[in-house]
């Protein structure tokens, strides 16, 4: 019995020592993972260190990216703009895209009243005939300046001119287009522009005609005739786009006043009108200056001779 439980305690021995064995390798185990995680937490801790050594170059890198972002958005809205620019000039291209034989009959029809007013005429929306003659109207202004009296001081006048034709053409339209828009008339502001425009053409014409041939009553039968023919094609294309008696009597009259009235203002009072301005502006129109040649007196002339014999004598 002795050696049976001598045999016991051995099997017993072995077992504990077996599990021991178990428990340490285990406990090796662990203790090999733990000391894994702590390097890899180092190692994060290094990395985080190093990021923040380096934290200065991400900053820059920061703001080198930001600086070209913005230097970025700011070609794209200088591109933008330079874009929106070419498209309002687009936006105007079809109002000067027509060709000259349209330019030459429209001329010609606006020297033609037309006779149907029952049913709205036909406006042509372009602006490039009218601005021609704006200018052609201008030319015109000079050129009568040149050959009359009246005398032309620093320049050509030509900024007068200028602002006399534009101011009446931009000014006398836009007022027109508000009294067509109180009278309920069918009409834009550019075809307006338009009208009016074509209708300096005989202004032109008797304007050019009377200021190389000063005859008054040739002039009279030309504002009559000439300007009277495109003052009726206005007012009739007016007529047939509005409704109402005292509408039509209001618009066409005030524009036929004003029209007819323009071009007489051109022929008389124009030339005086800028020369009033130009003598307010520079001082009335004094005669150059000039040298004149003055005689010395007996009395000098004596001094003279009498100072030259004492030098002689003297000398």
């Amino acid at each position: 019995q002795g050696g049976g439980s001598a045999v016991i305690d051995m099997e017993n021995m072995d077992d504990t020592s077996g599990s021991s064995f178990e428990d340490m390798g285990e406990m090796h185990q662990r203790m090999k993972e733990e000391e894994e995680e702590e390097a890899e937490v180092e190692a994060g801790a290094g990395e985080e260190e190093d990021g923040e050594f380096l934290g200065m170059k991400g900053l820059r890198g920061q703001l080198g990216r930001q600086v070209a972002d913005q230097m970025w958005q700011v070609g794209k809205r200088q591109a933008s703009r330079a874009f929106s620019l070419y498209a309002n000039i687009d936006i105007l291209r079809p109002y000067f895209d027509v060709e000259p034989v349209q330019v030459r009959a429209r001329l010609l029809e606006s020297m033609i009243p037309v006779k149907m007013i029952n049913f709205p005429q036909k406006i042509a929306g372009e602006l490039y005939g009218p601005l021609m003659l704006v200018f052609t109207l201008v030319a015109i202004l000079l050129h009568g300046m040149k050959t009359s009296d009246t005398i032309i001081r620093e320049g050509t006048l030509m900024g007068t001119a200028i602002g006399t034709c534009f101011g009446y053409w931009l000014g006398v339209s836009s007022f027109m287009y508000f009294l067509a828009y109180l009278c309920n008339a069918q009409i834009t502001m550019v075809q307006m522009l338009s009208l009016l425009g074509y209708g300096l053409f005989g202004h032109c014409i008797t304007l050019f005609v009377t200021y190389n041939i000063h005859f008054h009553s040739l002039f009279y039968i030309f504002w009559l005739v000439v300007g009277g023919l495109s003052t009726l094609r206005m007012v009739a294309v007016l007529v047939s786009r509005t409704v109402g008696h005292t509408q039509r009597l209001i618009l066409c009259g005030t524009l036929a006043a004003l029209h007819m009235l323009f071009l007489l203002y051109l022929h008389f009072a124009y030339h005086k009108v800028v020369e009033g301005i130009l003598d307010t502006l520079e001082g009335p129109n004094m005669p150059p200056f000039q040298r004149v040649a003055r005689d010395i007196p007996v009395v000098s002339n004596a001094v003279l001779n009498t100072t030259a014999k004492a030098i002689a004598l003297t000398v």
